[in-house]
C-alpha cells in the first residue's frame, strides 16, 4: 500500500486503472503499411511492463480514406488493423495496462497529394497554414459518409479488445465544425454552437449505436482555441458542458490553443525553453467546474508536477508522454523509490519534430526508444569484465562510460575540462537550452553510482591512455569548429562557439554565415541580437536552419522577430577583407555569378566541426583492430570481433563527432550500440 497520489487506482466507468499516469495518444510514426506491427507493439508493451496504467495508441488514427496520414498514422479504416491492434492490446493487458486508441478524421489537417490523392474536406474552404491544402467544403453526403466511417472504425477497435477510444477534435475535422473560424456551412451543421456541434454528436451517436453504451468513449479537445476568429474560453466552457451533458462521453482530455501553425502547435505542446505544464491550471478549472473525468497532457515532464496535478485534484489522469519516450521505465522507478534514476525528458522535441518531417519518433538521448526490438532498453551484463578507457566526457563519451559500467566493466574517463559536457555545455549556457544539461547530468550521476573513475583537467596523450592498461579504448574527443571555408579572410572570422562561450564579444553589426543549419548558428544570433546588435543570418540553403525542426524553431523566432535580425537565403559567404576598422564580406551564389557585399564589424561562421582525432590516430597502429569497426555487427546489435593485429594490446574505437559532425542522438546511439557489443 502507498499514499503516493500517482499510485492510487482510478475507476473510469467499469474500468479500473491501476494508477493515475497515462501515455496520451501520440503517433510515433512506427506503422508499417499503415498497421501497428511488431515495432509499434514493442514500443507500447515496454511501457506497459514498467507499470503505466493506460497507454493511448495512435495519435490521429485515420477513420477514412480521404483522411490520409499526415505522418505515417495508423489506418483505422482498414479491416486488417483489427488483428494487429488485438495483439498489441492483449500483450499490454497481460501486463495490467489498459489500452485505448485515438480516432480522427484530419479534415484540412493533411495534404491532397498523398494517399489516394483525394480532396481534403472541411467545414469551409479556409486553408490550414501548416499543411497548405485548400479544402473542399463538406457536402451532405460527405458528412453522412464520414459519420459512418467513425462508427466503423470504433467498432473495429472494440472488436480488437481495446478498453476504449478517444476522438481527436482540436485542429481536426470535428473541431473544424466547432470553430466559427473554419465553419462557414449553413444549418444544420453551421451557424450557432448547437449546429456546429451537431456533427460531433452525430458521430458519437453512431458510435454508441454500433458499440453500445458500455464501451468507453472520450474526446480530446481544446477548451479555448486562443486565436482570432476561433472560439474562446467562454464558448469552450459551453462546448465542455454540452459534451458532459450529452451522456455520450465518458471522459474529457482537454488542451488549450490551436495547432494550425507551427507556433500554435508549439504553444499547445511546449518545447525546450518554454514553461512546463502551461495548461494544467486551465484543465484543472474544467474539472472543478464540471466534476467530470478529466485527462490532460502538455509538457508535464517530471514526477513532481504530475503528482501535484493529481494531489491537488486538477486531473483524474495525468499524461506523461514525452517523459515516457525518454524513460519507458519511469513508473517502475517511481514504484521502487528510484525517482532520481529517471532519465529526464529535456524537451528537445526530437521525437515530435522528426515525425512532422516524415521520420519516426526518436528520443534525443534514449536511442532505444522506437528500437525496442533491436536495441532493448535493458543492458545485459558482460560474460567477462574488461577495463574500458573512454577519452572525452561529452554525450558520446558519457554514454559509452555508462553502458560499459552497466555491462560490469571497470571504466576510466579522461576529460580535458574540469567537468563533463562537451558541446552540450555550450548549448546549455543559454537559458533557452538550459534543459540540455540534464543529458549529461543524468549520465554523470549514473556513472558515479556505477563506480566510473573520472580524471578531469587531463588532456590525455596516448601514453596516459595506455597506462590504464585498457582492453578497450573509446575515443570520444568530439570535434572543433571548422571556419576555414572562405577563399580569403579565414583569419578574420570567429566561430559560433566563440560567441556562445564568451570567447568573442558580440559586435554591433554582425553577419552570421550558417552553412551547417543547426542550433549553433541560431543560438549565436540569439546571443548577439540580445545585446541590441543588428544581425544578418546568411545561408546558401533555400531555407535557414534546416536542421532545426519546426517546433524547435518557434522560441528562436519569437526572440529574433522582436530584434534587428534579418535572414538571407541562397547566398554563400565567399571572402572577408579588412576595410578600416570594419570588415567587407563578399557574398556569392551557387545559382550563378551574382555578387553582393556587406560592410560589418564582425563575421561569425558556423560550418560544423571537424574531428579532434589526433589521439585516435596515435592509438590506431597500437591496437588489435587497427581502429576498424564491424559495421554489420554495429548495425544489427552484434559483437565486435575484429582482431587483425595480434601484437596490439587493446582495441580502439572512435564515436560521435570524433568520427564526423552529427547530432547528439547520433553520438549517443554510436556509444550505446558499440558498447553493448564489447
Amino acid at each position: 500500500m502507498t499514499n503516493d497520489p500517482l499510485l492510487q487506482p482510478y475507476r473510469l466507468k467499469h474500468l479500473t486503472l491501476k494508477n493515475r499516469v497515462m501515455i496520451s495518444s501520440h503517433e510515433p510514426a512506427y506503422p508499417e503499411d499503415g498497421m501497428p506491427k511488431d515495432r509499434y507493439r514493442a514500443y507500447h508493451v515496454e511501457r506497459a511492463k514498467a507499470g503505466i496504467a493506460l497507454t493511448m495508441t495512435a495519435g490521429s488514427a485515420s477513420v477514412a480514406r480521404d483522411s490520409p496520414p499526415a505522418f505515417n498514422n495508423i489506418l483505422a479504416w482498414k479491416d486488417e488493423v483489427v488483428g494487429h491492434m488485438a495483439k498489441l492490446t492483449q500483450d499490454c493487458h497481460d501486463e495490467g495496462c489498459a489500452v485505448m486508441i485515438q480516432l480522427t478524421h484530419l479534415g484540412r489537417r493533411t495534404r491532397w497529394d498523398t494517399g489516394d490523392w483525394l480532396p481534403v474536406v472541411s467545414a469551409g474552404h479556409l486553408r490550414e497554414p501548416a499543411h497548405r491544402a485548400f479544402p473542399k467544403k463538406a457536402e451532405d453526403w460527405d458528412i453522412a459518409r464520414i459519420i459512418e466511417d467513425y462508427a466503423l472504425a470504433a467498432e473495429r477497435m472494440q472488436a480488437a479488445g481495446l478498453d476504449g477510444i478517444e476522438l481527436e477534435a482540436y485542429g481536426h475535422l470535428m473541431d473544424q465544425f466547432w470553430s466559427p473560424l473554419t465553419n462557414d456551412l449553413e444549418a444544420p451543421y453551421g451557424g450557432d454552437l448547437d449546429n456546429r456541434m451537431r456533427f460531433a454528436f452525430d458521430v458519437l451517436r453512431a458510435i454508441r449505436a454500433r458499440c453500445g453504451d458500455a464501451f468507453i468513449v472520450g474526446v480530446r479537445y481544446s477548451g479555448d482555441e486562443d486565436t482570432p476568429g476561433g472560439f474562446d474560453a467562454s464558448e469552450g466552457r459551453a462546448i465542455t458542458q454540452r459534451l458532459k451533458d450529452s451522456g455520450l462521453v465518458d471522459f474529457l482530455n482537454v488542451v488549450r490553443g490551436h495547432i494550425d501553425t507551427d507556433a500554435g502547435l508549439t504553444d499547445v505542446i511546449p518545447v525546450q525553453g518554454m514553461r512546463n505544464a502551461p495548461h494544467l491550471d486551465f484543465a484543472g478549472e474544467i474539472r472543478r467546474e464540471t466534476g467530470f473525468p478529466t485527462f490532460h497532457a502538455a509538457k508535464i515532464a517530471d514526477v513532481a508536477t504530475a503528482r501535484h496535478a493529481i494531489a491537488s485534484g486538477k486531473l483524474d489522469m495525468v499524461g506523461m508522454t514525452r517523459a515516457h519516450i525518454a524513460d519507458p521505465h519511469l513508473m517502475r522507478k517511481v514504484m521502487e523509490g528510484r525517482e532520481d534514476d529517471i532519465r529526464p525528458c529535456v524537451g528537445a522535441n526530437y521525437c515530435l519534430d522528426r515525425i512532422y518531417q516524415g521520420g519516426m519518433a526518436l528520443c534525443l538521448h534514449n536511442p532505444s526508444t522506437g528500437r525496442e526490438l533491436e536495441m532493448p532498453h535493458a543492458i545485459a551484463r558482460a560474460e567477462a569484465p574488461k577495463r574500458v578507457t573512454v577519452v572525452g566526457a561529452g554525450p558520446a563519451g558519457m554514454e559509452a562510460a555508462r553502458v560499459a559500467a552497466e555491462r560490469g566493466h571497470a571504466v576510466t574517463v579522461f576529460e580535458a575540462a574540469d567537468r563533463p559536457g562537451g558541446q552540450i555545455r555550450l548549448s546549455a549556457l543559454q537559458e533557452r537550452r538550459r534543459e540540455m544539461g540534464a543529458i549529461i547530468a543524468w549520465r554523470f550521476e549514473q556513472c558515479e553510482k556505477l563506480g566510473v573513475a573520472f580524471r578531469f583537467n587531463t588532456f590525455a596523450e596516448a601514453e596516459d591512455v595506455t597506462a590504464t592498461d585498457p582492453d578497450e579504448i573509446i575515443v570520444a574527443t568530439g570535434g572543433l569548429p571548422h571556419t576555414e571555408v572562405l577563399e580569403t579572410g579565414n583569419d578574420l572570422v570567429v566561430s559560433a562557439w566563440d560567441i556562445l562561450s564568451g570567447d568573442a564579444k558580440p559586435g554591433q553589426q554582425v553577419l552570421v554565415f550558417d552553412d551547417a543549419g543547426d542550433h549553433a548558428a541560431l543560438q549565436a544570433v540569439d546571443v548577439i541580437s540580445e545585446t541590441g546588435a543588428s544581425v544578418e543570418l546568411v545561408t546558401p540553403d533555400r531555407a535557414f536552419a534546416p536542421e532545426v525542426m519546426a517546433m524547435s524553431l518557434v522560441p528562436y523566432m519569437r526572440n529574433m522577430q522582436q530584434r534587428d535580425v534579418t535572414f538571407t537565403t541562397t547566398w554563400r559567404l565567399r571572402s572577408v577583407a579588412r576595410e578600416g576598422n570594419r570588415l567587407r564580406a563578399v557574398l556569392g551564389s551557387d545559382y550563378g555569378p551574382a555578387i553582393r557585399e556587406r560592410v560589418v564589424d564582425q563575421v561569425v561562421v558556423n560550418h560544423g566541426t571537424r574531428p579532434l582525432d589526433e589521439l585516435y590516430f596515435a592509438l590506431k597502429p597500437l591496437s588489435r583492430n587497427l581502429g576498424e569497426v564491424d559495421y554489420e555487427a554495429l548495425a544489427t546489435g552484434g559483437v565486435q570481433t575484429i582482431d587483425t593485429n595480434p601484437e596490439g594490446a587493446f582495441r580502439v574505437f572512435r564515436i560521435g563527432d570524433a568520427v564526423a559532425a552529427r547530432n547528439t542522438h547520433a553520438a549517443i546511439y554510436d556509444a550505446l550500440r558499440l558498447l553493448r557489443g564489447l
